[in-house]
């Protein structure tokens, strides 16, 4: 691309691209807000109904590179249009669900497709922009998530309050059929197409430089969710009424939208140079809320710098995974454009688990601590990657 500005195909691509992230957020996201709605009426535990998260999670992590390195010779426009039928099929299938063993199951298969449209999504946005646009081509993908908090799922929540759990799937089957329709009409047809074996994909993962751009977005998305993950608890402690506390999980999710276009700023210029402080403004920000939460106000001013600074991260970091892939592994970018969206769910996993763990031991507010201690080590690596990235350009 010779261009340096973005037209109107360009837009309409980069909108559709992120109608189907809103999508595949929806889908993903919503579980969360219809959980107790599920265990009711198949007559189970909210703590079962809950593996429904966690098998999603844990499959969507394991599968997305596996599937990506099997198939990055498919012709991505046709494997798109397959992959977006079959997530319309899986969660049709989900309307008339009567078990929890075919609700798990559905569930872990549209976790497969939904870690491998998201990938692709992000690979046809990188190489289909002009250079100097991919950063806010990617933050406006990755807006789609946004939206699907902020918007997606409390329309969900809300429909299976109104009409029962099964007609939020016929609501996400509706989304993905709009969401096939405008990829069917704008994705275009020349994609990049490479061959090559399992070995070339997984050769990869043993680059070291790699797996530490791995690591700085799973110790972001940590660091957030360390603290994120016991918010209500936390707002509690604050004497948050309990009818405001919806209200100020929606302004959390609002409040992402401008992270996310921020994130695309800072990935438009030596991003992995601005992340190194971006991650010690986050680091000060989440152990701030140690004594800020102290006072209402102060502490809900807090959390909403701590909403701006969550996702700073993401276009950066995804863009830098597939840079690197076609420096190390040019066969293998389709694989590395999966590996941020892992991250993010190893990060999240990590965070939570070791939030609980501190939460359980000690006091709810020393998991502010944590955050902040994680998010000093995402800082570190990205240090340590910016210098070898230095290292790497100057002549020898």
């Amino acid at each position: 691309m010779h261009t340096t500005e973005l037209s109107k195909r360009h837009w309409l691509l980069i909108l559709t691209l992120t109608l189907l992230t809103f999508v595949l957020g929806t889908s993903e996201f919503v579980i969360v807000g219809i959980l107790t709605d599920i265990s009711s009426s198949l007559h189970m535990t909210n703590a079962k109904a809950g593996t429904l998260v966690s098998a999603f999670a844990i499959t969507f992590a394991i599968a997305t590179p596996l599937v990506m390195s099997a198939t990055s010779h498919f012709p991505k426009r046709k494997w798109m249009l397959f992959l977006i039928g079959l997530f319309i099929i899986l969660n049709a299938l989900c309307v008339i669900s009567t078990s929890y063993i075919m609700l798990l199951a559905l569930r872990m298969m549209t976790a497969i497709v939904t870690g491998v449209l998201i990938s692709l999504a992000m690979i046809v946005a990188s190489e289909t922009m002009p250079i100097s646009k991919r950063g806010l081509a990617i933050s406006f993908v990755f807006g789609g998530f946004t939206l699907a908090n902020v918007v997606g799922v409390p329309i969900g929540t809300v429909i299976a309050e109104s009409y029962g759990w099964h007609a939020t799937f016929a609501l996400t089957t509706f989304l993905g059929g709009l969401a096939f329709l405008t990829s069917f009409f704008v994705l275009p047809n020349k994609l990049s197409q490479i061959r090559s074996s399992m070995r070339d994909q997984f050769s990869l993962l043993i680059q070291p430089r790699i797996l530490m751009a791995f690591f700085i977005p799973a110790l972001g998305f940590g660091a957030t969710y360390a603290i994120f993950t016991y918010l209500v608890p936390i707002l509690k402690e604050m004497e948050a009424p309990n009818h405001l506390i919806s209200w100020i999980l929606f302004g959390y999710g609002f409040i992402s939208i401008f992270s996310n276009i921020l994130a695309g700023k800072i990935a438009s210029h030596n991003a992995i140079g601005r992340l190194r402080f971006v991650f010690l403004v986050q680091a000060i920000v989440l152990t701030s809320l140690f004594w800020t939460t102290n006072h209402f106000i102060l502490g809900l001013a807090n959390i909403g710098l701590m909403s701006l600074m969550a996702i700073l991260l993401t276009t950066s970091t995804q863009l830098y995974l597939i840079d690197l892939a076609r420096i190390y592994q040019p066969k293998a970018t389709g694989l590395a454009a999966s590996l941020m969206p892992v991250a993010s769910n190893v990060g999240i996993a990590f965070g939570s688990a070791l939030g609980g763990i501190v939460y359980q031991q000690e006091n709810l507010m020393n998991i502010t601590w944590v955050g902040g201690v994680v998010a000093v080590c995402a800082s570190l690596l990205t240090f340590f990657s910016h210098h070898l990235d230095q290292k790497q350009k100057k002549p020898s």
